[in-house]
């Protein structure tokens, strides 16, 4: 099967383009050159030739010899010697009948002269482009005053092979110079033919329409957000999907990434000269997987490439599953806490002691029932309930005292039950891997739940939160335990938090470590 033709490629169109456009502009230049020079010519021969024409006219010598038997033998050396020294092809003197006394050849003396005298016999100069007996000049015609009268007429021409062969000397400085221009634009073409063919990579105007068309086809069509930038950290391209992820406005090419409100780590790692891959950001609205890598053409960074993936029901499940992960470990724990305290009362009761192993069966059960009605009746809602329960097993298992405080009504509940367990279990976690460190392990969790607001606080025993770090910590990836990855759990509950108009902050808690006041605002009926 035969190949498709290639069309000639933009830098070739271009090239001959300019090419067309140099020569055209210098031979235009050139031909306008050319008819100003030619008449600049005629005209300065036409006042040379008046100009020498009234000079034999006003000599002396010329009305001396006018007045002798035979004019020519005086004038005609005198005119032919003017017309040596002035370059003129021929000086004619003549009387009022038009008989020639001089003429360069010799033979025309006594002739008529021919051609129109004009207002020459009335005492004007006249001038005249005329076909003579030496061919085509540009002559002029001038009177002989003997007083107030006119007595014979002069007439001094340059014929037009003359003036031509002047125009050609005019010309030739003009003709080099459009050569010079025409190579000098020749050269500066074929430059920027170089330059284009190496941007365009030597592809033609239907090849370029082709690759933008479809590019800009996968580009908006695939389901992964991508985001170009340039070295001056200026947004050149930003298709659908990256315009979903990061709620960016429709126009935002040109524009420099810091100011499109996007998180500052995320922002940082748009314009990073290192590559990253798979690094997990939460914005406003979504929790999105970002790889970053730098473009490189030729050696030479010309900007990053950034794609965003949308992770945001993912990273709630994969939360949720943690969640239920550690209820699992929590009653492994109970269980096998519960299977050593069986065996203690088998043991009791095999040792012939009964009594004894009732009353610690009993006294175990009123612990474990106390600590679930104290959980429910302060939380009505039972999925918090069965977390908080769990984070208690747990923290009894790393040796953590959790403590819980206040009420938690269902009803006016700003926050759905998933939101919740984010909000709680996040700052629990975190709390619980804070005071683990510390001597005296213990972590408080309070709720206030009025008619106007919901408050949440958690407090720890652990090492704080400094006052550098405070402002920062609830940015992605943030944590004091950033090597193992850590921090996203935090970004999530500002991400929570801005999304239902709430506030949180971060405090030093009365029991040594850090508080997260964590404030709702409630609409009033």
């Amino acid at each position: 099967m035969a190949r498709p033709r290639r069309d000639s490629s933009v830098a070739r169109q271009i090239l001959l383009l300019q090419l067309l456009l140099v020569t055209a502009l210098v031979a235009a230049a050139l031909g306008l050159a050319a008819y100003d020079a030619r008449g600049d010519v005629r005209a300065q021969a036409r006042q040379d030739a008046l100009a020498v024409a009234l000079t034999v006219a006003d000599s002396p010598a010329v009305l001396a010899a006018l007045r002798s038997p035979d004019p020519s033998q005086a004038l005609q050396p005198y005119a032919e010697e003017v017309r040596r020294d002035t370059a003129t092809d021929f000086v004619v003197v003549m009387g009022l009948d038009r008989t020639r006394y001089t003429h360069p050849d010799p033979a025309q003396i006594g002739r008529k002269f021919v051609g129109d005298l004009g207002t020459a016999p009335e005492g004007t100069p006249f001038t005249q482009q005329y076909k003579g007996t030496l061919g085509p000049s540009v002559r002029a015609v001038v009177p002989v005053m003997d007083g107030d009268r006119v007595v014979a007429l002069v007439s001094c021409g340059i014929t037009l092979d003359r003036i031509h062969h002047q125009l050609v000397g005019a010309l030739l400085p003009l003709g080099i110079a459009g050569a010079v221009v025409l190579l000098a634009g020749a050269g500066g073409a074929f430059l920027v033919n170089r330059r284009l063919r190496r941007q365009t990579h030597g592809m033609g105007a239907d090849e370029i329409t082709r690759m933008y068309e479809y590019y800009d086809a996968v580009l908006h069509a695939v389901r992964e957000g991508l985001v170009l930038v340039d070295t001056h950290d200026r947004v050149q391209l930003v298709n659908d999907e990256a315009r979903r992820l990061l709620g960016l406005p429709d126009e935002v090419a040109g524009r420099s990434i810091h100011e499109l409100g996007l998180p500052p780590g995320l922002s940082t790692a748009a314009v990073d000269d290192s590559a990253a891959a798979d690094d997990i950001y939460v914005t406003d609205r979504n929790v999105l997987v970002v790889s970053s890598s730098p473009a490189v053409w030729r050696g030479r960074t010309v900007g990053s490439v950034v794609s965003l993936r949308d992770r945001t029901e993912l990273q709630d499940v994969a939360g949720e599953l943690d969640l239920v992960r550690g209820l699992t470990d929590s009653l492994r724990a109970q269980n096998h806490e519960a299977a050593n305290r069986l065996h203690a009362v088998v043991s009791l009761i095999e040792m012939g002691q009964p009594e004894e192993a009732v009353d610690f069966a009993i006294g175990e059960l009123q612990v474990a029932q106390l600590l679930t009605d104290r959980m429910t009746a302060s939380i009505e809602e039972p999925v918090l309930a069965a977390l908080l329960l769990g984070k208690s097993a747990e923290a009894a298992e790393r040796g953590v005292a959790l403590e819980v405080e206040g009420r938690l009504v269902v009803a006016d509940l700003p926050l759905t039950p998933r939101e919740l367990l984010t909000l709680v279990g996040n700052l629990v976690d975190n709390a619980l891997d804070a005071a683990a460190g510390s001597d005296v392990r213990r972590v408080r969790v309070a709720f206030e739940h009025t008619a106007d607001r919901l408050e949440v606080v958690v407090d720890d025993s652990g090492p704080g939160v400094s006052a550098a770090d405070a402002d920062r910590i609830l940015e992605r990836g943030w944590s004091s335990k950033a090597a193992s990855g850590r921090g996203v759990g935090l970004a999530l509950v500002a991400q929570l938090v801005r999304r239902h108009g709430g506030s949180v902050s971060v405090e030093s808690a009365p029991l040594g470590g850090a508080r997260f006041r964590v404030t709702f605002p409630l609409e009033q009926p």
